[in-house]
C-alpha cells in the first residue's frame, strides 16, 4: 500500500535528509532537531549514520527540495512537522518514489496509479 511506503520508507528517508541539512548546513543540534520533528536525540543519530531512513534515496532534483524545505524550517518560515509533511506530498505519486514501491512490492503493474 502507497500509505505503508510513506510511512516506513518516505518519511523517514526526508527526516534523514532534513536532519543531515539542518545539522550540517545550518548548524542545529541534534537535540534541536529532535524537538522541532517531536523525535528523540537517538532517532536524529541514527538517521545521521544512515541506521534509519537509508532504504529510500533522492535524485539531485528531490534533494534540492529538501534543501529548500530545511532552509525554511531553518529561517522559522514554518513548523518542521507541517513543512515535512509538504515534502511527502510533494514527493507522493512521483516517479522515484513509485519505482521504490514496485521493487517493494512485485505484484504491482508497470502502470500502477495507486499514489496518483
Amino acid at each position: 500500500m502507497p500509505q505503508e511506503i510513506e510511512v516506513w520508507y518516505l518519511i523517514p528517508a526526508l527526516r534523514r535528509e532534513l536532519a543531515k541539512v539542518l545539522i550540517g548546513e545550518y548548524g542545529m543540534s541534534q537535540k534541536k532537531v529532535s524537538e522541532m520533528f517531536m523525535i528523540t536525540e537517538s532517532a536524529v543519530s541514527q538517521y545521521l549514520k544512515s541506521k534509519r531512513g537509508y532504504e529510500l534515496r533522492f535524485p539531485k532534483t528531490g534533494l534540492e527540495e529538501i534543501r529548500k524545505t530545511a532552509e525554511k524550517i531553518s529561517s522559522g518560515e514554518g513548523e518542521a512537522n507541517n513543512l515535512l509533511y509538504m515534502l511527502c506530498v510533494k514527493f507522493r505519486g512521483t516517479e522515484h518514489v513509485c519505482d521504490f514501491h514496485r521493487k517493494q512490492d512485485k505484484s504491482l503493474p508497470k502502470n500502477c496509479d495507486l499514489c496518483c
